[in-house]
């Protein structure tokens, strides 16, 4: 199956949704990236698919991505070097554990959903929304490798 058909155009929009308002208090941007298969280290491949999406040019290297291999069974969360450089080690662990959680349940749209929604949580408290923030990245899931 196409990465983009994982998501039914529906589930897409609750994800989408779930993004935007994880934006909502936080200048932080938060991308999700889904592939059917990866075959390294998802880290790695999220650290390529990161660079390819451009995060690392936000203002403030304030990026997060989201990043699933639904085939292979494997995901990730990066940060950009801005949230890195100030938060403690581990500071993904429960977003990760939750989407683990959900994944073991096939419940792949609210999985992502509850991560962006958390990761928007994390970040307001480094990086709290701005009167004069812009969005620096594109809210909608990007897709990849079959």
């Amino acid at each position: 199956m196409r990465p983009e058909r994982f998501l039914t155009a529906e589930q897409q929009e609750t994800v989408v949704a779930a993004v935007r308002l994880a934006e909502k208090d936080t200048s932080g941007e938060i991308r999700i990236h889904i592939d059917s298969r990866c075959t390294r280290d998802p880290k790695k491949r999220a650290e390529e698919v990161f660079r390819k999406l451009g995060m690392q040019n936000t203002e403030l290297h304030n990026g997060v991505l989201i990043y699933l291999a639904y085939e292979s069974k494997v995901f990730a969360i990066i940060g950009d070097k801005g949230i890195n450089d100030l938060v403690p080690d581990g500071f993904w662990e429960d977003v990760l554990s939750v989407m683990r959680e959900r994944f073991r349940r096939n419940e792949f749209t609210e999985g992502l959903s509850d991560a962006a929604i958390m990761i928007g949580e994390k970040l307001k408290a480094f990086f709290p929304y701005q009167k004069d923030d812009i969005n620096e990245q594109p809210d909608d899931i990007s897709f990849g490798q079959n």
